[in-house]
């Protein structure tokens, strides 16, 4: 039954896009096109877009990488549409946007591919009317970000010349995670990148910040006056933020052993959920003004202690009735392999507004369900007036919570005190819900499609800038290099299936706290 009501205009589609421009016309090329990220998610964002009347009329998508497969293809993602996008096969705009899905082969580190593809878009313009415009999207393992913006630049295609009105087309480039390894090596791709771009025609994406529950929490705290009053440390006891999955590694061995769930997730998705959630209000949702604000958070973070962290890795388990291995029985992980599947921090944010309040981050592997929450906890009231008397029992009285479901089951819930019927004054916490899916109805976008339209219109305001990137890795740095300093003897230390290692619950409880339960 939906507990949530939420009125709408008869034309709401037409009243949702009364104020959205349409980008300019343009190429996106996407590197790493054999990758699955392409087929499953931005090939039906970019159609999805398509679907809404977001795109531009003359458009066109070019995939980069090194196989041969110029026959399949758009065959291929057009099957990932139908698949990944809720899209019907007969769907009429399907097949036009399919015919404008191209192909080229060549290795990334390869001067002579790049002078094939510059030509490959020049003759694209001539047949889509895409004026030059292009968006570089780099969907490639980190190890080729180097190769592809040097090349980039030094085959002219980063800051194409102006013509004779002087007129010159845009250029931008999104650059997936991870963006470097720690502080150092972030900073010398930064500098790489900044050789050939200029920051404002560079897209460090985070795919948690197309979601619309990520964004809706700056809606929620600065267009709802009852929470912004109480939004500070003088009424909040402590901030959870949860991250868990309940997959493993999924084969990404390899990739898993140089990353960790420190660097995975919580550098970028974590540290970017916590940041909505402490930053003052921007002076403009206008992407400098948001950013400022962001990095006043991160850089207003006191230095973490080694001690304030907690690290696990999962043994074998059952996750949904399921028999699963451990961490280092996966495929091509090392048998002694220290690399952490879960992470616990606990941090407090030095300002005026949240001095004191503990944030307590978790992020791991192999948990019992695949969910991401933010909890807001906020202090008990004074008791006295309920103990003994009509109240038999006190301590049935729960803190209130504010608890932001970001996946899967998107949403807001309240939970408070309600007197249970009968003659005594006895309390029990019942919740107060909103649901996306009650509210709006059930969708098939996937967060991408917020972000590909924002880096065509040149709005970084969802994307990550240097600086941001900087002040989070310095935060993380440390941590990790205690860690490596420091070789875990009990690892496995949590098995599959449960909410990680004890130490992580002793985190809390050694401040008389617990984790919410999820």
């Amino acid at each position: 039954m939906a507990t949530t009501q939420v009125q709408v205009s008869p034309d709401k589609e037409a009243a949702g896009r009364s104020n959205e421009r349409t980008p300019d016309p343009c190429i996106v090329v996407i590197f790493g096109a054999s990758g699955d990220l392409t087929k499953r998610k931005l090939l039906p964002a970019l159609y999805h877009l398509q679907q809404a009347n977001l795109l531009p009329k003359d458009f066109a998508v070019v995939g980069v990488a090194r196989r041969p497969l110029e026959a399949s293809f758009a065959p291929d993602m057009k099957e990932g549409i139908i698949a990944g996008g809720g899209v019907e096969d007969n769907d009429p705009k399907l097949a036009p946007f399919v015919d404008r899905v191209q192909y080229h082969a060549m290795n990334f580190d390869d001067a002579a591919g790049y002078d094939a593809l510059k030509k490959k878009l020049a003759e694209l313009d001539g047949k889509f009317n895409t004026k030059g415009n292009r968006l570089f999207y780099l969907a490639t393992a980190p190890e080729y970000f180097s190769d592809i913006i040097t090349y980039l630049g030094q085959n002219g295609m980063a800051q194409p010349k102006a013509d004779k009105d002087g007129h010159a087309p845009w250029v931008r480039t999104i650059i997936e995670k991870p963006f470097g390894h720690d502080l150092e090596s972030a900073r010398a791709l930064n500098d790489e990148v900044n050789k050939v771009f200029n920051e404002d025609q560079i897209f460090r994406i985070d795919h948690y910040l197309g979601k619309e529950t990520v964004q809706n929490i700056l809606v929620f705290r600065f267009a709802n006056g009852i929470f912004e009053n109480v939004w500070n440390r003088n009424y909040i006891d402590h901030v959870e933020i949860t991250a868990a999955e309940s997959i493993g590694i999924e084969g990404r061995g390899p990739f898993y052993e140089q990353a960790g769930a420190l660097r995975d997730v919580v550098q970028n998705h974590v540290m970017e959920l916590l940041s909505f959630v402490a930053m003052e209000p921007p002076v403009s949702f206008q992407a400098d003004a948001v950013r400022a604000e962001k990095v006043k958070v991160w850089k207003a973070i006191s230095p973490i202690h080694p001690a304030d962290t907690v690290r696990g890795q999962y043994g074998p388990g059952i996750v949904d009735g399921k028999t699963v291995p451990g961490y280092r029985q996966e495929d091509r992980v090392h048998p002694r392999s220290q690399t952490e599947t879960y992470a616990a921090i606990r941090l407090e944010i030095e300002n005026w507004r949240w001095a004191g309040v503990p944030f307590y981050i978790r992020a791991g592997k192999r948990l019992p369900k695949r969910v991401t929450e933010i909890t807001i906890q906020f202090k008990q009231p004074p008791m006295l007036l309920f103990k003994g008397g009509e109240c038999h029992d006190s301590s049935a009285i729960k803190p209130n919570l504010i608890s932001m479901r970001i996946q899967p089951d998107e949403g807001i819930s309240l939970r408070f005190g309600a007197k249970l019927p009968g003659p005594s004054m006895d309390i029990s916490p019942v919740h107060m819900n909103f649901s996306y899916a009650d509210a709006f109805g059930k969708s098939s976008a996937n967060g991408y499609e917020r972000l590909l339209l924002d880096a065509m219109l040149g709005d970084g305001t969802l994307f990550a800038h240097r600086d941001g990137v900087e002040a989070t890795w310095a935060l993380m740095t440390p941590i990790l290099k205690a860690w490596a300093e420091t070789p875990v003897k009990d690892f496995p230390n949590y098995a599959a299936g449960t909410w990680g290692p004890s130490a992580a619950d002793a985190l809390l409880e050694s401040e008389g706290r617990k984790w919410r339960k999820l």
